[in-house]
């Protein structure tokens, strides 16, 4: 019975698995001869874009735009791919840059970093269970999981930007 309450249960738990295997094995090919050098700023804005998002869905929905924000959120999921692709790209074509700061900025990256990147793994099967209830017309199991969800994947998409934004003076040029 529960198979038929959650229909893509098994999908979900082998796409949260093997997507950030994935990009740990992607991550250490590396394919010379491309300048990808461009991406992180796009794919900052990305993430930026994915937060502004995110919000503007939960209003959308707690005044009842159910339309609104059905189709605000597959943009944002449609978003964090596209960002996932870019990023594993640039990760493949260039090497990882080392922050340069120093003192007490230098623990707040890091500090900032490790969590961005642990919950972005963590957000994965969040983000596909809360869409998949809804597709599933589980609205009252929808709203539960996303009372969880949205701050998890709010905090990955505004900590990208910070990351991004405290890194990028020390990007090779």
């Amino acid at each position: 019975m529960e198979e038929e309450k959650q229909p893509y249960q098994k999908v979900i738990i082998a796409l949260s698995i093997i997507l950030p295997i994935a990009v740990a094995v992607l991550f250490k090919v590396k394919i010379p001869g491309y300048d990808l050098r461009f991406l992180p700023p796009i794919y900052a804005s990305i993430n930026g874009l994915t937060a502004i998002l995110l919000i503007v869905a939960v209003v959308a929905i707690k005044n009842n735009k159910r339309k609104l924000h059905e189709n605000l959120m597959k943009t944002c999921i449609g978003l964090s791919a596209v960002f996932l692709v870019m990023y594993v790209l640039y990760h493949m074509t260039s090497d990882s840059t080392p922050y340069g700061g120093e003192g007490p900025m230098r623990v707040v990256y890091y500090v900032i970093l490790i969590s961005h990147i642990l919950l972005s793994v963590v957000v994965v099967p969040f983000v596909l269970f809360t869409f998949s209830r809804a597709l599933s017309g589980n609205f009252e199991r929808h709203k539960a999981l996303a009372r969880f969800t949205f701050p998890i994947w709010l905090y990955v998409a505004v900590t990208g930007v910070i990351v991004y934004l405290m890194i990028s003076p020390y990007y090779v040029r």
